[in-house]
């Protein structure tokens, strides 16, 4: 049990030092005595503070979540509200400061009250507001208050472990989620060239007599005072298109702060393209590309196919894997170790440096985690485990340092010749990626020469403005709005490469001249 001082202990103790020593320069045996009281009562209260404590914990002091899911899935950017439930069984109060969630780097926790009473023989109730600003499987590992002594002079740490898993989609999950389901089945063809057919669309396919079931708001009002009749708009919509995304998930694109990386904001508008085309009819697949392919979904339609999509691109993408992570294996063994121990208090016998038996304690207690533990790459058997551990509590691993653009563009290559001999043929494919400068990326000018024609190619460019913290004044801002000049110039020297080899570049979002003050809207193509 660690016990650490307030502050007026800390006041009480150096009084008592100072005093003493004015009694010992003085030689006054009551000026001496005195101060001795006091270090003495404060060794008194520390006593006091471990025994109180020590009685609680053996009493039963635990914390409880108030639902029975153990996992909530919500869309980036929302605020999702738990609450749980501390019980003390003794007889007396516990008085506790600095109540706070411990949880994933990627979650924002306000616990409500951050300080308080849990009463005796009671229970109070705690609120936490989660904020979830990137995707991907993130985990509450529990709840960590500072329990404070009689005296109030000493204060200790406890810890509940009790994990809660935070499944985080892209953001257009929550207009899926709001969506009705169910409704008519629409005709669709399983191979083929997309053509017309009636249905929701953006094309006018004719004008005809109003039937009953028609929505007003197909009404065509003029039409209909010219011609005395009730006239609606039929529309034509694009059914069996094959539509591709290909998602650069290099790892240096996780730089920046969670929400703002060119990742972050890449996989949000595939999702809404993803989305957008299901809901004509489309069929859609899905192909995540690092140093090596890290998801190859093959493309189908519906409701339950827009999800899967979604759940592979928040998930697909992270760090956890060996070959995308800055951790190591004894790195990662460290990081289980640190974790199972408040699970397992018998593990604290185990060695950081026994490998074998750490991984062996991770596979047993890899069931309590309350989220997917798909096995990440890795070299060895005993580091897919103790990775698989990670995954299975929401524990994220550091990207690493190393970028993956000359792995990655190879890997673009090969997935856009993969393409080019699919069966059925796609007709639309979507690049997410930095826009690529054919000087030092020959690898996407060779593939886009080689294997564009055949279907719709559309470039949407992923640059990081959001992600380059600025400094405030003097060296630190001229750096700041340095490293942004030269990426923007970097991207639009990109994009005229890519025209100039009849790519379609899109904008699907703002463009910052040099910085959010001067920030001038692009026109979205």
């Amino acid at each position: 049990m660690q016990i650490y001082p307030t502050r007026a202990s800390v006041d009480l103790a150096a009084a008592g030092v100072a005093t003493m020593a004015i009694g010992l320069a003085a030689q006054r045996a009551s000026i001496l005595a005195w101060g001795g009281a006091l270090i003495v009562g404060l060794a008194i209260a520390r006593a006091v503070t471990r025994v109180s404590v020590t009685r609680i914990r053996n009493a039963g002091f635990e914390m409880l979540w108030s639902t029975e899911k153990r996992v909530s899935r919500v869309a980036r950017g929302e605020t999702v509200t738990l609450e749980a439930e501390i019980r003390n069984r003794d007889t007396r109060a516990a008085r506790y400061v600095h109540l706070r969630g411990v949880c994933s780097p990627h979650l924002e926790i306000t616990a409500d009250p951050p300080e308080g009473e849990v009463p005796a023989g009671g229970r109070l109730r705690v609120k936490l507001s989660v904020s979830t600003p990137r995707v991907g499987s993130h985990g509450i590992f529990g709840l960590s208050l500072e329990v404070q002594g009689s005296p109030g002079l000493f204060e200790v740490p406890l810890t509940f472990a009790n994990p809660y898993g935070i499944e985080v989609l892209p953001k257009p999950f929550s207009i899926s989620m709001r969506s009705a389901r169910g409704g008519r089945s629409r005709i669709a063809a399983a191979e083929g060239r997309s053509g017309p057919l009636p249905g929701d669309g953006s094309e006018l396919r004719e004008l005809r007599e109003h039937r009953s079931g028609d929505p007003f708001k197909r009404i065509a009002w003029k039409a209909t005072a010219r011609r005395g009749e009730l006239l609606v708009r039929d529309y034509e919509r694009q059914e069996r298109d094959i539509v591709w995304l290909v998602l650069d998930a290099s790892v240096e694109l996780w730089s920046g702060a969670p929400g703002h990386a060119p990742l972050d904001v890449a996989i949000d508008e595939a999702a809404a393209v993803a989305q957008r085309h299901l809901a004509l009819g489309a069929r859609v697949g899905l192909a995540v590309l690092g140093a090596r392919r890290l998801d190859w979904v093959p493309p189908e339609r519906g409701p339950a196919h827009c999800l899967k999509l979604f759940s592979r691109l928040a998930l697909r993408a992270t760090c956890n894997a060996a070959d995308r992570s800055d951790w190591d294996e004894s790195d990662v063994a460290l990081r289980v170790l640190e974790h199972m121990r408040p699970l397992e208090p018998a593990l604290r016998e185990l060695k950081p440096n026994d490998l074998d038996g750490i991984a062996r304690q991770a596979e047993r207690l890899r069931a309590r985690g309350p989220l997917s533990s798909n096995s990440p790459y890795a070299e060895t058997h005993r580091e897919r485990e103790l990775r698989r551990y990670l995954n299975a509590f929401g524990i994220h691993a550091p990207a690493r340092l190393e970028p993956d653009r000359k792995k990655t563009d190879e890997q673009m290559e090969r997935a856009l010749g993969e393409l080019s001999r699919a069966r059925p043929r796609p007709s639309i494919v979507y690049i997410w990626s930095p826009a690529p400068d054919p000087a030092h990326r020959p690898e996407i000018a060779r593939a886009l020469n080689r294997y564009r024609r055949g279907f719709e190619l559309f470039w949407i460019s992923m640059l990081g403005e959001k992600s380059i913290e600025r400094g405030i004044g003097g060296i630190a801002e001229a750096v700041a709005d340095a490293v942004l000049t030269r990426a923007i110039v970097a991207e639009e020297r990109g994009e005229r490469a890519l025209r100039a080899l009849g790519v379609r570049v899109e904008k699907v979002r703002p463009k910052l001249a040099l910085w959010p003050k001067d920030a001038v809207p692009r026109r979205v193509a």
